[in-house]
């Protein structure tokens, strides 16, 4: 019975511990659209500043060139975090499907032994 115990604990610990790793994924991603939505406004005020926009022209402002890139490598990386909060929501689905039938088990052994001492009584 102990060890039941045990087993319960320890899945309700992995049920939290992926949960806050979903949580995490998609804080980062939340962070990730802001520091995009930040380089864009920078983007926009330096082609402002310069008077160029055409990222080809021969004078476009180095910094806006260089903003594009990290923008570019951060939306890449949103892509990536997609995909890493589906699989972590997946693995927290199971942990949790685990968890209910390991309860589900301990609720049923519980229920048998109340009945056995209510009819020894």
């Amino acid at each position: 019975m102990k060890s039941r115990d045990t087993l319960i604990r320890l899945k309700r610990f992995q049920v939290e511990e992926k949960r806050r790793r979903v949580r995490q994924i998609e804080m980062m991603s939340a962070e990730f659209n802001r520091m995009i939505a930040d380089l864009d406004r920078e983007i926009a005020n330096e082609e402002k500043r310069a008077g160029i926009s055409d990222p080809s022209h021969f004078a476009y402002p180095t910094y806006a060139r260089a903003a594009t890139g990290r923008r570019d490598n951060l939306k890449s990386s949103i892509v990536e975090l997609g995909a890493q909060i589906d699989d972590a929501k997946a693995a927290l689905e199971e942990a949790l499907a685990e968890l209910q039938k390991l309860e589900s088990l301990d609720g049923r052994e519980k229920a048998g032994e109340r009945a056995g001492e209510a009819a020894r009584v």
